[in-house]
């Protein structure tokens, strides 16, 4: 658990105070087994220090690594439940940028995001998140806000307020998605190639169903996230008024800065969404294709069949038990029975090669 004051700069505390400073406000940042170890100290830290500790059931939801993205308040604080969507430890070599992608690494490429949750309990003063024990956001912004400073121009870049830094956190988590596009789609290009080949009868039809189910399972969260700060916005338009300029200055940008993570997760849920239609997209043609082939299939037999009938037909009608039948008497019967057979089968051919019956269509 890692302790930061923030103020005109970020200050990192050895343990967690019990009474705030008159300016700044405090950000608890905790793994979330640490904080089911501690979580009674820092209930009475937040009793101290932001006058109320959070509630059973939001204590349930921070301790929880299954819940969806959601938003809930009190009179005292609002929380805040965000699922990431973040590359797995270990998963770099999934995402190298290169041509060679297999079905295998596509479907591992889905599989290894991470949507591990992350909890925002935002007071006035103090803001509590508990992440995941891998997660990087934490150390990110500890390094990120103690490098503000470095320039002398720190303070006025420094989040004003705990729903502030939230907001970015937030903004940074949605961020990380949005790296990963250009490689995440290089790898679901496997998969339609792999549909549209000229081997593609040889389909890895697991794969593609379960990287169909992921991708579906992508959307849910990003709806859940977007509906999330959906309500979070609608929260701030219920907040009590203030006369403070500042104050009231400081609110704005908070709107500000939700619409535009609001704007990012739109971005996201949209990328996600063109990723689950090109997969469909690829499906549908590849059964286009396959019919497209049976179909040439069935024509070729077809004009082979109609080649051959009449063929039939006259090695039929002079193998009947007739003495008068023409030709059969005559020792050119034969020769001429064959020059008509030849001769119809090559007519017939180029009639129907004319008329494109025979061969590819790719038109």
């Amino acid at each position: 658990m890692r302790v930061f004051l923030i103020d005109d700069r970020c200050t990192e505390l050895p343990e967690l105070p019990q009474v705030l400073p008159e300016r700044g406000f405090l950000w608890i940042a905790s793994a979330r087994r640490e904080f089911e170890v501690r979580a009674g100290e820092v209930q009475a830290v937040l009793q101290q220090c932001a006058g109320g500790q959070l509630v059973d059931l939001h204590l349930s939801d921070l301790l929880s690594n299954q819940l969806p993205s959601h938003f809930d308040y009190t009179s005292w604080y609002d929380l805040l439940v965000f699922r990431r969507l973040a590359a797995a430890p270990g998963s770099d070599g999934l995402f190298l940028d290169n041509e060679h992608g297999t079905v295998s690494t596509a479907r591992q490429a889905l599989a290894s995001i991470d949507t591990s949750p992350v909890g925002f309990a935002v007071f006035d003063r103090v803001l509590l998140t508990v992440h995941p024990a891998d997660c990087l956001v934490r150390e990110f912004f500890a390094t990120r806000l103690a490098q503000m400073t470095v320039n002398g121009n720190g303070a006025s870049r420094m989040p004003p307020s705990a729903a502030d830094l939230m907001l970015r956190i937030v903004n940074h988590m949605v961020d990380g998605y949005l790296e990963l596009r250009r490689l995440l789609t290089r790898q679901l290009t496997t998969l339609q190639q792999t549909l549209l080949g000229p081997r593609s009868r040889r389909v890895d039809w697991t794969a593609l169903l379960e990287s169909r189910n992921t991708l579906h399972q992508l959307e849910d969260i990003c709806e859940d996230q977007r509906s999330a700060i959906q309500e979070w916005i609608d929260g701030l338009d219920e907040w009590p008024s203030t006369e403070d300029t500042t104050a009231r200055r400081d609110r704005e940008l908070l709107r500000v800065r939700s619409r535009d993570v609001l704007e990012h997760i739109e971005r996201v849920l949209g990328h996600v969404r063109r990723l689950e239609s090109s997969i469909e997209s690829a499906v549908q043609m590849h059964f286009s294709a396959v019919g497209q082939r049976t179909n040439d299939i069935m024509r070729t037999l077809t004009v082979l069949t109609a080649i051959f009938l009449p063929l039939n037909l006259i090695t039929g009608f002079f193998g009947m038990n007739f003495d008068a039948l023409p030709l059969i008497h005559s020792s050119t019967g034969f020769w001429v029975a064959v020059g008509l057979m030849l001769l119809l089968g090559l007519g017939l051919s180029a009639f129907f090669w004319r008329k494109r019956y025979l061969g590819t269509t790719h038109g």
